[in-house]
């Protein structure tokens, strides 16, 4: 646990399923399920099937941005474009026919035609270049704006249900997702806008130029051994010959490119996270003194890093050498084919100079893959990642409607209980057992201690408690519309202000000064009380005693229906605990406690414990027994709660 949680708990039997219509747009239904694969593959046939479905589930998501609950300019923003791109076309064979009459009027010596040819060609200019910047403005829209609705569409699910916290506990194909939703989804999504957008303009060049070529060159006669052989559209086979040696030499060249970009985004995502435990665990480290092993690890992931980035410089330098090769020569190949039929006077320099363009350009068109291949398995590599963190996603989306491994169920309790553990198992993912059969009913106001050896499931019965801990069986059921809130063995302290951090998990602004103030001066604190508005690294500089003090000033502000300690004062001195457990008792007098400790001493802050042993298929409950008040601590519970009843 890492972090403090408060809610407000309004269970239902059955938990609410999250619908893909919140990412697809499209009509609510279950999250997708893999395939499963065929009888008799191989595992890595089976892994090849999964890889190949990955696309098709980026797909079901990513779609939606044109779907009824998508992006409500998502169409007109795509239309605009693709009639951006048929007028820079248009424009683009209007150049072409001038670059064929300006060659002409040179070859005729006509100064008066060149003249005005010269004045038309800056309108041409001018527009051709505003609607290229139109297009890039178009374009960057659409990315800029799937880019934002997808990741606000995926934020949702992973923050949604502890599931963040869930995935860490499950198996799968989703390490690093900070890195896949900041950086692969954007990748996912700026390429495929690029690529449409590409195609679209290749294959409309290509068939505007194909016209020209066909139209220019006509056919070409060849006298070979006697004989003569006609070539209809000559300059159109050559194109269209020459582009597609060069794209199959890149596909042959670059088929590696797919799986060594997504291997290179894998190393970059482990060398970002070795570098953030680093700076997340900096005190630990630095008391124990062991920056030589972090900088050994992190050594050893940059090799990693540095590793791919090598082989990915092969595989570029492999396509480089067919791309430059391709279009340095690519403008030289029609001038030495339309030479015979210029030398023999069927051609006029400006057909001759306007065939060259029009190659170069239907070149360009086909070949257009050549020069994308590379970004377009990096768009594979990346949209492969984002929809292996969506799978995962979709597997907790199922667990929690109850398929698969069984599912702990909440709901309302009927009667005066605060809390009632039914018949509660704790597996793990896949079933493992960690807790079996346990009952339990806590009354308001009771205190509870959960004790028992390490490993015996404490922390993770109070997970399941709090609804973190979704697999096993059972049900927990609360009072109606109580608040719950926990407090981590580790206190989590966000960034910016301290009044902030106090606040949290509840806005920063919801307590006055003078209240955040009090609070503080409660936990002993004081010293802080002048930097409440100051903004800093709280998070390094506050000592581990010191956050779980803040803690309990987040408590005392929240005043909530149901605290559970996790080892809540595990850093703090005996003296310190009593004094914060007191504070918890005197100021939260009506609310119901349930506590996970190894201190035999907060016994005498609790009305009752429960004892949890591990056995074979998972830890039982061995005993729940009435905690008696005794001389000194126990006098002053059994004093509290004498004054709670009362009044």
């Amino acid at each position: 646990m890492n972090q403090s949680v408060g809610r407000r708990i309004s269970p239902s039997v059955k938990p609410p399923v999250t619908k893909i219509e919140n990412e697809a747009g499209g009509e609510a239904e279950p999250p997708p399920q893999l395939p499963e694969p065929e009888p008799g593959l191989s595992p890595d046939e089976a892994e090849a099937a999964r890889r190949e479905y990955l696309l098709t589930r980026f797909w079901l998501s990513a779609k939606g941005f044109w779907g009824k609950n998508g992006y409500h300019l998502a169409w007109p923003l795509s239309v605009g474009l693709a009639a951006l791109i048929v007028a820079t076309v248009g424009f683009q064979y209007g150049i072409n026919v001038w670059n064929r009459a300006i060659f002409d009027a040179i070859e005729k010596h006509d100064a008066r035609a060149v003249f005005h040819l010269s004045g038309i060609f800056f309108p041409l200019a001018i527009g051709s270049v505003a609607l290229g910047v139109a297009q890039v403005f178009v374009r960057m829209t659409i990315q800029r704006r799937w880019r934002g609705w997808l990741t606000h569409a995926v934020l949702t699910r992973w923050l949604a249900n502890g599931r963040y916290y869930q995935l860490n506990l499950v198996s799968g194909d989703h390490t690093n997702p900070e890195y896949r939703i900041a950086e692969d989804l954007r990748v996912a999504t700026d390429s495929p806008v690029d690529f449409l957008a590409g195609v679209t303009s290749a294959l409309l060049s290509a068939a505007t130029f194909i016209v020209v070529l066909w139209t220019i060159g006509g056919a070409l006669t060849l006298s070979l051994a006697g004989s003569s052989i006609t070539i209809p559209g000559f300059l159109v086979i050559a194109a269209v010959l020459y582009a597609a040696i060069a794209s199959g030499s890149i596909m042959a060249i670059g088929r590696s490119f797919v799986q060594i970009s997504e291997d290179k985004n894998q190393a970059e995502a482990e060398f970002r996270y070795t570098l953030t435990r680093v700076r997340e665990n900096g005190e630990s480290i630095a008391l124990l003194g062991g920056e030589e092993e972090e900088r050994d690890g992190i050594d050893k992931t940059l090799g990693g890093v540095l590793r791919q980035w090598a082989r990915l410089a092969g595989q570029h330098m492999r396509t480089t050498l067919v791309s430059q090769g391709s279009s340095l020569v690519a403008p030289v190949v029609p001038i030495l084919l339309c030479a015979p039929k210029f030398l023999e006077g069927h051609m006029t320099l400006g057909e001759v100079m306007q065939a060259a363009s029009a190659f170069t350009i239907v070149q360009g068109a086909f070949g257009w893959l050549v020069d994308h291949y590379p970004g377009l398995a990096d768009w594979n590599a990346c949209a492969r990642r984002i929809a292996s963190l969506m799978m995962s996603l979709d597997a907790l989306e199922r667990a929690e409607q109850g398929d698969g491994v069984g599912r702990i169920k909440r709901g309302e309790s009927g009667g005066d209980a605060m809390l009632e553990l039914n018949d509660l198992s704790v597996t793990l993912d896949d079933g493992t057992a960690v807790l079996s059969e346990t009952e339990v009913v806590i009354e308001p106001g009771e205190r509870l201690l959960v004790a028992g050896e390490s490993g015996t499931g404490k922390s993770t019965l109070v997970r399941a408690i709090a609804g973190l801990w979704p697999w096993g069986g059972g049900s927990v059921t609360l009072h109606t519309d109580r608040r719950l809130f926990m407090l981590p063995q580790n206190s989590y302290v966000p960034s910016g202000s301290l009044r902030r951090a106090v606040a949290y998990p509840g806005s920063a602004d919801s307590w006055t000064v003078e209240e955040i103030a009090h609070a503080l001066d409660k936990v002993g604190l004081n010293h802080l009380k002048e930097k409440i508005e100051e903004e800093g690294p709280w998070d390094q500089t506050l000592s581990g005693g010191e956050k779980q003090r803040l803690a309990f000033a987040r408590l005392i502000l929240h005043n909530p229906d149901i605290v559970v300690l996790d080892e809540a004062t595990s850093a703090l001195d005996e003296k310190s605990q009593d004094k914060m457990m007191e504070i918890a008792t005197r100021e939260l007098p009506n609310a119901t406690i349930v506590s996970v400790a190894h201190r035999a001493e907060l016994e005498a802050f609790h009305s009752r414990k429960i004892v949890l042993e591990r056995r074979k298929g998972g830890a039982k409950l061995v005993r729940d027994v009435d905690l008696i008040p005794r001389k000194g601590k126990r006098r002053l519970l059994g004093h509290l709660l004498r004054q709670r009843r009362a009044s």
